[in-house]
């Protein structure tokens, strides 16, 4: 059966007769960063089913301008717009044009699919506040809207959190020798323990945290704002981050740009693209619980959760009565102890859900639920969805 041409084909067609030419398409990311390649990955998942692109990618740093060959002449682009200038420029071309970031610029806007970062802030809190923390920290090196969305989050549960930003918005050039004693008088100033998000980069707080005598996670848990394995190999200390999806985003921004090339119009709203969890390592691998005892059943039930598990055998282990042991858990976590175990539970189901192919039933049994129903209708009440349309969004099928 004959093939027919996709919208991208008919759209590039001279004359509408001969062969087809493949679309030119842009991809302005950068490519050093986990976040860059993740959008480079679903890009190219999307194109191993829809072979009709020339895509043209260079290897790019953070620090590199994310600019178009001088005579590169094509149909779309997906890309980073993260500056008023690219914007400019980009509308000048008038092409379609993606944009994966969630910044906000003044002037021209594209169609958007970008990290939905009001949902990032809040599983970042969690995290935090899931550990314990009362006081928490922003640290970043541009102004960007994770600070603002991290900072309300935090007022509406009518917590503090103090932000740091590095280099000054005044538009000093940045010295990392010479702020580096600023970022620890920073640190210095803050209620301990404290949990810090960082956008990007983290390990300069611990560089900074190091300096000033403070332990990490102990006093200071630190947090980024996505996972970015070999950045955990430089560092320190293994660094826990956000898992941000940005395969997801590149792989609908490029559906996106092959409808646009099409001829559809453009969607009004941008698309924002959940996270799929935290990855935790040792930078917060901590408790900040000053109450012993409610620390010792929490640690009790995260060592135990996928084991049949009661709140007595917790509230013994604890030497508390199982009366004030759900009193203290309502009061520090807003939740019962069952509701804990529950949680751990999904959390340690959800990880196995995109880490491991094991049918839906044996993910249960391995994570505690007593039955694959059981199991299917926790999940669904705490995510609003099946744990197989989970796999299956999460891993862009």
């Amino acid at each position: 059966m004959k093939r027919s041409a996709t919208p991208t084909e008919k759209s590039t067609r001279p004359g509408g007769t001969g062969p087809a030419r493949l679309a030119r398409v842009a991809v302005l990311v950068e490519t050093s960063t986990a976040w860059g390649r993740g959008i480079v990955s679903g890009i190219n998942d999307y194109l191993r089913h829809q072979q009709h692109w020339q895509v043209l990618l260079e290897p790019r740093g953070p620090n590199s301008e994310l600019r178009l060959p001088p005579q590169w002449r094509g149909e779309g682009i997906i890309g980073r717009v993260a500056d008023a200038s690219m914007a400019k420029s980009l509308q000048a071309l008038k092409i379609p044009v993606v944009n994966v970031s969630s910044i906000e610029l003044r002037g021209p806007r594209f169609p958007t699919v970008a990290i939905d970062v009001k949902a990032a802030a809040r599983m970042a809190l969690d995290h935090f506040i899931e550990r314990g923390f009362q006081h928490f920290g922003f640290f970043s090196m541009q102004k960007v809207h994770l600070r603002d969305e991290f900072e309300a989050a935090v007022a509406e549960r009518g917590l503090d959190c103090s932000s740091f930003l590095w280099p000054p918005q005044s538009g000093m050039e940045a010295s990392w020798n010479l702020s580096l004693p600023r970022l620890e008088h920073w640190l210095l100033s803050l209620p301990k323990p404290v949990a810090v998000l960082a956008w990007g980069n983290g390990r300069p707080l611990i560089y900074a945290g190091q300096a000033a005598g403070l332990s990490t996670p102990e006093e200071v848990a630190i947090l980024t704002n996505y996972y970015d394995e070999l950045v955990n190999e430089l560092s320190p200390m293994p660094l826990s981050g956000v898992q941000i999806g940005s395969e997801r985003v590149g792989f609908e921004a490029a559906a996106l740009l092959d409808q646009l090339l099409g001829g559809k119009p453009p969607r009004a709203d941008p698309l924002l693209i959940p996270p799929t969890g935290v990855v935790t390592r040792q930078s917060t691998s901590t408790l900040a619980i000053h109450d012993v005892a409610l620390a010792k059943a929490v640690s009790f039930i995260r060592e135990n959760a996928i084991r049949p598990l009661s709140v007595p055998e917790i509230a013994r282990h604890a030497g508390l009565s199982r009366c004030v042991l759900e009193r203290r858990f309502r009061e520090t976590f807003h939740r019962s102890p069952g509701e804990e175990i529950r949680r751990v539970r999904i959390e340690k189901a959800k990880l196995m859900l995109l880490e491991t192919d094991l049918p839906i039933p044996d993910v249960a049994e391995r994570c505690g639920f007593g039955s694959n129903a059981y199991f299917t209708d926790s999940f669904q009440r705490a995510l609003q969805t099946s744990p197989l349309r989970y796999r299956n969004q999460m891993r862009n099928r």
